[in-house]
């Protein structure tokens, strides 16, 4: 199989590997190119067309390296994990979880290297990290992320399973992490608010079990120091007690998400179809609250 080849590979020749497959996604593939201009036009509207075509660009060798990263991951010692993932400030997590007696659930996003993220913090902490997952379409990719996840003892977790999970279970001292800039589908409630300048719909289960768990919730925002190397900063969402109506822990995620962003646009998930669905009724939209509150 392929992926087991690319996991082999030293990185040299997994970065040159990655520089061939962004021609390929690029210039031959166009792999949604469009959705990725219209994306990034929309989000940043001061910027110029040859500004977005630049980004645009930056984002697709970016995606190639993280894509062979991730597959380089399967084959990947704790003592790699621990030379290329740094944790910028793992005491706000320590403090968070009472040092590591109470549970907490941290909010992330598509950005930097969010599966190497996981392993990351998981060795470099030394405590039960488990992952909530949105299964893939492609059954064979989807279990090789799977089994990507669980290497180093985490336990992923399904959406469809992890509430009952996380309610079953929730006397014990786990760290829960939810990537949570992906957007309900129709069948699924969501909030509406305003996101990178548009319209976006956004899961409300983790607020939900928030409140009902009393866990504190913590943003990691996982940052790109140089080709292969990442640093996860963690910042603080809510604690409890929380309000029972509105939505400030969601709020809070998203202003957390947008200001990750545009401090490094080039390494979010552009190629997301995350504006396809259209706010069902009109009405006023919830302006995120500022990250620096």
């Amino acid at each position: 199989m392929i992926y087991r080849l690319i996991s082999w590979l030293p990185f040299p020749l997994l970065y040159a590997a990655a520089w061939l497959g962004y021609l390929v996604l690029y210039y031959v593939a166009g792999y949604r190119r469009t959705v990725v201009r219209q994306n990034l036009s929309r989000a940043f509207p001061d910027k110029s067309e040859n500004e977005i075509t630049v980004l645009a660009k930056k984002f697709y060798r970016q995606l190639a390296q993280v894509a062979l990263e991730i597959v380089k991951a399967r084959r990947m010692s704790k003592a790699d994990f621990r030379e290329r993932v740094t944790l910028a400030n793992p005491e706000l997590l320590q403090q968070y979880s009472n040092d590591f007696r109470d549970s907490v659930i941290i909010l992330t996003i598509h950005q930097g290297n969010w599966e190497w993220m996981l392993h990351g913090a998981t060795i470099a902490l030394g405590i039960p990290i488990d992952p909530v997952y949105k299964p893939l379409h492609n059954k064979t990719v989807d279990q090789l992320i799977f089994d990507i996840r669980s290497q180093f003892g985490s336990r992923p977790l399904s959406m469809a399973e992890s509430t009952r999970d996380i309610l079953r279970r929730r006397a014990e001292f786990r760290v829960f992490v939810m990537v949570a800039d992906q957007s309900p589908i129709r069948s699924e409630r969501g909030y509406w608010t305003r996101f990178l300048n548009q319209e976006a719909a956004f899961f409300e289960g983790a607020e939900s079990i928030a409140r009902i768990t009393r866990f504190p919730v913590l943003f990691a925002q996982c940052r790109r120091k140089s080709r292969g190397y990442y640093d996860i900063i963690f910042h603080e969402v809510a604690r409890p007690p929380y309000a029972k109506e509105g939505h400030a822990i969601i709020d809070r995620y998203i202003a957390l998400a947008e200001h990750a962003i545009r401090s490094e646009p080039e390494s979010w998930l552009w190629s997301n179809r995350r504006w396809k669905r259209s706010k069902p009724e009109s009405g006023p939209i919830e302006e995120p609250a500022n990250p620096a509150s």
